[in-house]
């Protein structure tokens, strides 16, 4: 049996002077800096934020509303979000070298992921209505938990992805790569609905 990748590293410890509360988008961007590395971002409120000529690496937000921001040109390496909302958000728009994000508890609707390498990422609890996954590499990617209602899956590599928890999603075997993809029977009415199967 081929072995299970391994998981995303999480970030470091932070030290105490790069824990920022309750900051807004105004706050960010008076902030000297526009390389953020190992921060952990809590209670903050970007939403609408542009934050596309900042990098982020190793680095956490919780709790935190990024709605609507614009991420065109941002660095995203090592980057985990916890509880946060992220509806809108286009994280297709940020830098591909290094690109590394992972998920837990987020809001998700209508973010776009479209043509990102994203191997091995990890959505935990997550509510992705509506998102756009086309041209993504999901390769051995995890919805651990995950609802995906209306989410889009085309020409999408989900190779060794993880579906077993995962509802609501369809996708089309046709348009996307599913070998060794992994789905519990009830989850296969997923994969089958555009031949209008009855499954009883």
């Amino acid at each position: 049996m081929k072995p299970r990748a391994k998981p995303p590293r999480k970030p470091p410890i932070f030290p105490a002077e790069n824990r920022f509360e309750r900051w807004d988008a105004a706050t960010l961007a008076a902030h000297p800096d526009t390389e953020f590395e190992q921060c952990h971002f809590i209670g903050c409120d970007f939403s609408g934020a542009a934050l596309g000529a900042l990098r982020f690496s190793d680095c956490l937000f919780e709790r935190c509303n990024l709605a609507s921001a614009t991420l065109a040109g941002a660095g995203m390496q090592n980057v985990g979000f916890t509880d946060c909302k992220l509806s809108g958000v286009q994280f297709a728009a940020c830098r591909d070298f290094l690109f590394e994000v992972r998920f837990e508890g987020c809001q998700l609707h209508y973010a776009s992921f479209f043509g990102k390498k994203m191997r091995g990422t990890r959505f935990v609890s997550c509510s992705l209505t509506d998102a756009d996954f086309t041209s993504a590499d999901l390769t051995e990617a995890a919805f651990q938990d995950c609802t995906l209602q209306g989410a889009v899956f085309r020409s999408t590599q989900l190779t060794a992805a993880d579906f077993t928890t995962a509802s609501q999603f369809s996708i089309d075997p046709d348009g996307n790569t599913l070998t060794n993809a992994r789905f519990t029977l009830p989850g296969l009415l997923g994969l089958v609905g555009k031949y209008g199967i009855i499954v009883e």
